[in-house]
């Protein structure tokens, strides 16, 4: 488990909402929705009078995390040797730009996709003025 638990390799941290704000008791809701067996219509529905930014955006944080999570049980068997190529079945290889590095659609292999791709969603989710953590923003 010290492998998959790793920050350097592929693990990142739980984006936590601080307790007593109004982000943690909608993350709280949302927790408590998905937990009971409830239809994911219902689940994910915005609650009367809550910010339907602040809904959208504690979704999206714990999505991440359980991306998070999943990936890390299975990155030790999805090598650059094993899974040379980032695809979607055999009809669909995705491929990297950022612009930045990578200017052009870049194939690589799945972990290197991978790591990007989880760096540039964690940035996402750091930047304020995407995500701020003021309510109501």
């Amino acid at each position: 488990l010290k492998q998959v638990f790793n920050k350097d390799k592929t693990f990142r941290p739980k984006r936590k909402f601080e307790p007593g704000t109004q982000r943690f008791e909608l993350h709280k809701r949302a927790q408590a929705s998905l937990n009971s067996g409830v239809d994911l219509k219902a689940a994910v529905q915005l609650p009367s009078g809550e910010d339907q930014n602040d809904w959208v955006a504690v979704h999206v944080v714990d999505f991440f995390n359980r991306i998070n999570l999943i990936y890390g049980t299975i990155c030790e068997f999805c090598t650059e040797r094993t899974c040379p190529v980032m695809s979607g079945g055999p009809k669909y290889e995705y491929r990297w730009q950022d612009d930045l590095k990578y200017k052009k659609p870049t194939a690589l292999p799945a972990p290197q996709y991978m790591n990007l791709l989880m760096d540039w969603i964690e940035v996402q989710i750091n930047n304020e003025d995407i995500f701020p953590t003021s309510v109501g923003k």
